[in-house]
């Protein structure tokens, strides 16, 4: 699937409080090292997601071990009193929430990166070994073209649909960007099995995981019409249920996490598509206990 990229928007994630890189070699400060790392994440969250599955896919399990964050933080300033400490030491009089994901550093007790889209790539290029090639030679602008469009064209676009009052010119004009988006993706994937190459790629990690949250998060704001029409692309959604019963994939979908998490961040009202599931996640999922990650928990 040939993808153009967009121009650049600004992104919908927050601002990240760190953002160290992995570098090639000992001059970067940061680089890899087995067990020199740890991962701090719930894949109930959207970032934390997409860093389990590509965690699972490089088989990193022994590489740079997993801490399970849960769903819904337990500070009341959203952020995890697990990761207090880490944040503590890295910051000086650090005041905002402690919040996942989290890439910290063992040697130094101190936090790496909390901006999950740096992290996944990192773990990616300098931690693969060949295993998987996420991020294949020339096709990087197509990667960060999905990217966006999955942040814009999906997720941007879902959420406006969702908030705008029924009759609300910004719900049609944001409803047919989300249809729009989805077309595009439907074209592609008609014709091959994955997004941008013979395999999967980074590009397939970040729409799965953005399919999940149309699916299980924000069909709960839209008319019953709009999920009707979400779900007509019946390319897109063979393609999300085939990649949910890989064990890199399905393994990590906790659907009980993410209900959690959305009620408890969620003060919009739900909408009839709430009634109208595009997937049934769970019949389609696989969890393979011998190839799932091992993890640890706070």
């Amino acid at each position: 699937m040939s993808v153009t990229p967009l121009a650049a928007h600004p992104s919908a994630r927050p601002a990240p409080a760190f953002r160290g890189r992995i570098g090639r070699d000992a001059r970067s400060g940061h680089y890899a090292v087995p067990g020199r790392y740890r991962l701090h994440l719930s894949p109930a969250d959207p970032d934390g997601l997409r860093i389990a599955v590509t965690h699972s896919l490089l088989g990193l399990d022994r590489a740079c071990p997993v801490t399970v964050l849960p769903a819904v933080p337990d500070c009341p300033d959203g952020g995890h009193s697990a990761l207090r400490p880490l944040y503590d030491a890295s910051a000086h009089r650090y005041t905002g929430p402690a919040v996942g994901p989290v890439l910290s550093d063992d040697w130094s007790g101190r936090i790496v990166s909390t901006h999950g889209p740096d992290i996944a790539r990192d773990l990616a290029r300098r931690f693969g070994g060949g295993r998987a090639v996420l991020h294949p030679c020339g096709a990087e602008s197509e990667i960060e073209a999905v990217e966006r469009m999955c942040a814009e064209g999906i997720e941007e676009a879902a959420q406006r649909a969702g908030a705008a009052a029924a009759g609300e010119p910004e719900r049609a004009v944001a409803l047919d960007t989300l249809l729009a988006t989805l077309d595009v993706l439907e074209r592609g994937l008609a014709a091959q099995p994955h997004l941008i190459s013979h395999q999967i790629t980074a590009a397939d990690v970040e729409l799965w995981v953005t399919l999940v949250q149309l699916d299980t998060v924000h069909r709960h704001h839209l008319d019953a019409e709009a999920v009707r029409r979400i779900a007509g692309h019946r390319a897109l959604w063979d393609y999300a249920r085939r990649l949910a019963a890989h064990p890199a994939f399905g393994t990590h979908l906790d659907l009980d996490a993410v209900a959690r998490r959305h009620h408890a961040r969620c003060q919009g009202l739900e909408a009839a598509g709430s009634a109208v599931q595009i997937l049934d996640w769970a019949a389609h999922t696989e969890p393979a206990q011998d190839t799932a990650p091992q993890v640890e928990r706070p």
